[in-house]
């Protein structure tokens, strides 16, 4: 690893960008410095029992996370990976299931092994028990070929998949990772993102025929002289259509995104054919409607990497949008990204 003055290069960057200079987030970058130069573990022979292959950030939504880490990820000349966690879960199950072999984990971080030293892993979240039963034996596998890694998240490692089935069976991914990691979480008062805020936002709310109004106001200026197109998305056998379809821009009531059995790998595809999405009738969450809450999380989780502009109508004004229990805590994530994501300029 090329030695880097990383401090020097960030308040500068700070600088240039004019943000302001924060104590909290250099110390991170100060560590994320000492991680990246840290030696393996098997160094001519010898056990480096402080070496660790894994850096956790964890912390609030809006606190600098990911753009101190795309920072560090832009500056570091290795060979290297980032994904959006749900990518690289999509991938890898792809993987497997081509495969078809015992081996494939095995398999697939070798591949990893062979085109990188560092995986930067973007929105760490695990929600389904598919990825939990695996999670585990993948990343052991991964810290033994010691290819590091790099996690953002808002989630405490202790807190991974709290509520989730079987999460008993988690519990092994929780002790490797706490084995193998240094875990740092960025505490600030503020989010950024929602101090953004201007007169540009595209949300309108509650929902009644202003809205509606509002609504398809913005939608004729956005399509203007764009051609209507009917999309079809093929998901591995799953057909999801769209039927208000211009040129990049795709229109959708709410239910149809998130009441439907949809995942990962359709928002996926729905965002790489799409540059601005409008969504109605966003409700307000509650237990009853949790299941639908989570795939929200996940759709706006994807359009955010993305670079999605979105425009929404909603059941209540954003910041008093209620949750369920369950998803109370990730809900401030989305909460916070879409304040950023309706800071249009293209309307």
């Amino acid at each position: 690893m090329i030695k880097i003055n990383f401090k020097k290069k960030f308040e500068e960057f700070c600088k240039s960008k004019r943000f302001e200079r924060n104590e909290k987030q250099i110390e991170i970058v100060n560590l994320l410095e000492k991680f990246l130069n840290s030696k393996t573990k098997s160094l001519f022979f010898i056990k480096n029992k402080n070496f660790k292959s894994c850096f956790y950030l964890h912390g609030n939504v809006g606190v600098g996370k990911t753009m101190i880490l795309n920072f560090v990820y832009d500056m570091v000349k290795v060979k290297k990976m980032k994904s959006h966690f749900n990518e690289f879960m999509i991938k890898f199950h792809d993987f497997r299931h081509e495969k078809k072999d015992e081996k494939s984990i095995l398999q697939f971080v070798k591949d990893l092994k062979k085109k990188y030293e560092l995986i930067y892993l973007d929105e760490f979240q695990v929600t389904n028990i598919v990825d939990a039963m695996i999670l585990g034996k993948l990343f052991e596998t991964i810290f033994l070929e010691e290819i590091k890694v790099i996690i953002s998240t808002n989630t405490r490692v202790s807190e991974l998949y709290s509520d989730g089935l079987q999460r008993e069976q988690f519990l092994p991914f929780i002790n490797i990772i706490e084995k193998n990691s240094i875990q740092k979480e960025l505490l600030l008062d503020d989010d950024y993102r929602i101090q953004k805020k201007d007169k540009n936002q595209k949300i309108f709310y509650p929902i009644n025929e202003k809205t509606l109004f509002n609504i398809n106001q913005n939608f004729r200026v956005l399509t203007r002289n764009l051609q209507k197109e009917e999309k079809l998305i093929n998901t591995k056998g799953r057909k999801f259509k769209i039927n208000n379809y211009y040129e990049g821009v795709a229109r959708f009531n709410f239910k149809e995104l998130c009441d439907k059995n949809l995942g990962a790998e359709d928002y996926l595809n729905l965002a790489n054919i799409c540059n601005h999405i409008f969504i109605e009738e966003i409700p307000n969450f509650d237990e009853y409607n949790s299941n639908q809450q989570l795939r929200f999380v996940t759709l706006i989780d994807i359009l955010y990497d993305k670079k999605i502009s979105l425009t929404l109508s909603m059941a209540s004004e954003l910041k008093n949008m209620s949750s369920s229990r369950k998803h109370s805590e990730v809900f401030k994530r989305t909460v916070s990204r879409l304040y950023q994501m309706t800071l249009t300029k293209s309307v």
